[in-house]
């Protein structure tokens, strides 16, 4: 993968990809998310990402909203438990527009407490939509048990009773706590001049950072099974099971992204979607999920199901972690596996979105961008054996956490 970097006078990264294309993206990952919010600050990373669209020095809200849609592009953000990430497509034509744009709104937003005000209503609505979806809330419920008194395990979207008690000097207190320039990175995906885009960094981006003292993360401690039941008087059994799993730099990561791909990935040739579901017939959606932090990690197993079916589709999942914990995969089968994920993350990388994302992310946490070719040489290199092994720790029915909404 040819990219182009350059770091700015205040530590601001930029990494650049070109692409022969008519549209161009941008954007700015933040090293912030979720996790970096204290007890009393709980839903402010998701909340500030709302408000930046807002209003700026500037521009009022309707301004930022019209700046790209009066020329057909598109702005969004999204909020993680580690990033918060601002980014815009546009056609090439109108890129500095939107470089622009993403920088005032992240670096010079006002934070105006009639918006903060009407924008609590917005995302309260948010939470109460989201608590009436128990497929999504038992994700977040599942976090909870698995990390307990600590900040990952907080909800996204955070405490209603907090959420009205936010003023326009907290949002500015957390911006400048977090939004620092050594912790973002501004990535790019276009038909661009690297150079004139420099420029343009140096002209929109090169601010000073603030002198307030770094604050750093903390881990997670020792982490104790749990098993909850919860009645949520819904029409189905909902269904999570998981551990706390591989960090973003544990050398055993590539070989958990492809064992959790062959147990409970999107393919329909998943072991989890071909037993519970073709096989069997007992539930619409069964998946598992491997989550990686920059300190610990995630991996969780999830299915619907109707009431009198729990225990069944239970069992047989439980019987899917036994094989793979017991049976090494034969090589043959393992290279069809490797052969798939890489199959998928090549179709997913011709997602220009997607890549221009990635892009920014993968810059931020290793300061590189690995190509698919070497990716592919470490995905080649995990074997049966080291599946096997990684099976045994995660996999674990003495270390699996389980939660059911009945």
């Amino acid at each position: 993968m040819k990219y182009q970097t350059h770091t700015l006078s205040n530590g601001l990264r930029i990494i650049h990809k070109p692409d022969q294309s008519a549209v161009a993206y941008c954007g700015i990952v933040i090293n912030t998310g979720s996790r970096d919010e204290t007890e009393d600050e709980q839903g402010m990373a998701h909340f500030l990402e709302h408000m930046l669209f807002k209003g700026t020095k500037k521009r009022r809200s309707g301004h930022i909203i019209n700046r790209l849609e009066h020329v057909g592009g598109e702005l969004n953000a999204y909020t993680s438990k580690e990033e918060t990430v601002i980014y815009a497509a546009v056609l090439k034509e109108y890129f500095e527009r939107a470089m622009e744009l993403v920088s005032d709104i992240v670096l010079n937003s006002v934070f105006p407490q009639k918006e903060i005000d009407k924008e609590v209503v917005i995302i309260l609505d948010e939470i109460q939509s989201y608590n009436d979806s128990p497929s999504e809330l038992i994700y977040d419920d599942f976090e909870e048990l698995l990390f307990a008194n600590h900040p990952i395990g907080h909800n996204i979207l955070g405490k209603s009773e907090l959420l009205q008690k936010y003023l326009t000097e907290d949002a500015v207190n957390f911006i400048q706590k977090h939004y620092r320039p050594e912790e973002m990175v501004f990535f790019a995906l276009g038909d661009l001049n690297f150079k004139q885009l420099i420029r343009w960094a140096e002209k929109y981006l090169l601010t000073k950072d603030t002198e307030l003292k770094v604050v750093e993360r903390f881990s997670p401690t020792s982490y104790k099974p749990v098993k909850k039941e919860i009645n949520k008087d819904t029409h189905q059994v909902h269904f999570m099971l998981g551990n706390r799993a591989y960090d973003l730099n544990h050398p055993s990561r590539m070989g958990m992204y492809l064992l959790n791909n062959i147990l409970g990935g999107p393919g329909m040739n998943s072991l989890l979607n071909l037993s519970l579901r073709e096989k069997h017939g007992l539930v619409y959606n069964v998946e598992s999920n491997f989550q990686p932090f920059t300190d610990t990690g995630l991996w969780t197993v999830y299915f619907g199901c109707d009431t009198e079916n729990a225990a069944r589709c239970e069992q047989l999942v439980m019987n899917e972690l036994q094989k793979l914990r017991e049976q090494k995969l034969t090589d043959n089968a393992l290279k069809k596996y490797k052969l798939q994920l890489m199959g998928q993350m090549a179709i997913s990388s011709e997602q220009k979105e997607n890549l221009a994302l990635s892009l920014g992310k993968s810059f931020l946490r290793y300061n590189k961008i690995d190509s698919l070719e070497v990716v592919k040489q470490h995905i080649d290199s995990v074997t049966p054996e080291q599946l096997q092994t990684i099976a045994n720790e995660i996999f674990d029915p003495a270390k699996l956490s389980v939660l059911k909404y009945v």
